[in-house]
């Protein structure tokens, strides 16, 4: 996942249960990271199927979401 102008990209990707989806700065970091420096990554593994909402907590007219499947 990337940021492109102030927007996340994609805004709702499909991945499956199990992925690990890993950011970093130039990236949306998805659900809790702490604010990304330059060249820092942030990873989160998708357990459970569902959609997960998030923000950039910086700007949070950025919204996105993943869709998880099973």
């Amino acid at each position: 996942m990337t940021i492109q102008n102030f927007a996340f990209a994609p805004a709702s990707p499909k991945v499956k249960a199990g992925t690990t989806v890993t950011s970093k700065q130039g990236s949306g970091g998805p659900l809790n990271s702490a604010p990304l420096t330059t060249g820092a990554t942030y990873r989160y593994t998708f357990t459970k199927a569902g959609t997960y909402a998030y923000y950039c907590s910086i700007h949070p007219f950025m919204t996105a979401t993943v869709v998880v499947t099973p």
